[in-house]
């Protein structure tokens, strides 16, 4: 974030935090400028980001699937086929989108769309859908799909799913900072606009590199948010039994094991199946280890992680995200390079998310790099989280 550990303290702001709270930032979803995306990613100084992250986001089907009474049907399951075989399964959001990819972890040279078909809660659609391609020069085309009976809806609750997924290592002392003093207003905030309808759960990871003295932390989904904030203030008790202030250490190589943390948030968070909205926030200024990594261990064993193993994993992790409904909401932190930001954009767009990043215009702390995006709105950052989370509980 902006500046070192401790350079947020004293400025205060309008809500009584420190200067958290006048931490700025923007928003940029790829998927609202899908033909600004495709040229970054068909450009010369961007190409290659793709073929780096074996991430490849230039065949989408966009769905929208309604009700008879024209009302968005949530959470339903959206399969797309390729010569009939499953290739991408997504469930629809609080508005009945979907967003389909024909071969996101591997690069296709070209790409039919009568070789395309979809199911909607296991009804097929008729015909082919309409293909977004990076070379179509429009922005995203939307399917239609209108499901005329009860049949096979699912079951859904008022309750939206939250968990942050924050790199703690040193670098990150502000965001850590960010968290502690924010967040329960932020989730008062957003609730607040909701209104009673909508119920919340909160959860959180975090996550170092493979030589720290832990790789993951986590705390499982909670009702009571507050519980979700004590455990990002406190990172256990010291030998006298007093609490221990939360801390940013450790890192020391660039990437970070951002696939860990991924992988973690599946495996060891209760994501209910039931969900309005699911939100992934992930917070972080390095990308993950895409060119693998050696160290050794203090026994001086060696131990190797593979770019394809690293790949593998965020591909795999991606994948189902986009299947449970978990929207990925990045956050970009001073430190990071474009390797970290392109890193982010690809796991929003896959899996319907948007990209946010902090901007130099609070004039606190570090400079950051200037996003590859186009026109867009500096917010406080507090303000931004409190809009997003809100959508989503509408």
């Amino acid at each position: 974030m902006e500046g070192g550990p401790g350079s947020m303290e004293g400025s205060g702001s309008e809500n009584g935090n420190s200067s958290a709270g006048v931490v700025t930032a923007g928003e940029w979803r790829d998927l609202d400028h899908w033909v600004y995306w495709s040229q970054l990613m068909t450009g010369e100084e961007f190409s290659g980001m793709s073929d780096k992250f074996k991430l490849y986001t230039d065949n989408l089907v966009a769905m929208h699937v309604t009700d008879s009474d024209d009302k968005p049907v949530i959470g339903t399951d959206v399969v797309l086929y390729r010569n009939g075989q499953s290739v991408w399964t997504a469930k629809t959001d609080n508005f009945g989108y979907a967003y389909l990819w024909v071969s996101p972890f591997h690069k296709l040279e070209q790409v039919s769309s009568e070789d395309l078909t979809v199911k909607v809660g296991g009804a097929e659609m008729a015909g082919h859908p309409v293909l977004s391609t990076w070379q179509s020069g429009k922005e995203v085309q939307i399917n239609e799909f209108k499901k005329m009976t009860a049949d096979a809806q699912p079951v859904i609750s008022n309750v939206t799913d939250i968990a942050f997924i924050v790199d703690a290592t040193g670098s990150m002392g502000d965001e850590i900072a960010f968290l502690k003093d924010d967040l329960v207003d932020i989730l008062g905030k957003a609730c607040a606009q909701a209104g009673n309808s909508s119920a919340l759960r909160t959860a959180a990871v975090f996550y170092r590199d493979v030589r720290d003295t832990y790789l993951t932390q986590f705390d499982d989904f909670k009702t009571d948010y507050n519980q979700t904030v004590d455990f990002i203030k406190y990172d256990g008790v010291d030998e006298q039994g007093k609490r221990m202030e939360r801390q940013a250490e450790g890192g020391g190589d660039y990437e970070e094991a951002v696939h860990t943390a991924l992988e973690v948030s599946l495996q060891n968070l209760s994501w209910r199946d039931d969900a309005r909205m699911r939100l992934a926030i992930v917070l972080l200024d390095a990308p993950a280890h895409y060119l693998g990594m050696t160290w050794y261990d203090e026994q001086n064993k060696m131990h190797k992680l593979t770019a394809d193993d690293v790949l593998s994993s965020l591909q795999q992790s991606i994948g189902m995200y986009a299947q449970k409904g978990i929207r990925v909401i990045p956050i970009l932190a001073s430190g990071g390079d474009k390797n970290a930001e392109f890193m982010l954009r690809f796991f929003g767009i896959l899996t319907g998310g948007t990209y946010t990043f902090l901007t130099n215009d609070s004039g606190v702390g570090e400079s950051h790099i200037e996003a590859s995006v186009g026109e867009y709105q500096v917010e406080k950052l507090n303000d931004l989280i409190v809009r997003l989370i809100a959508a989503a509980l509408s």
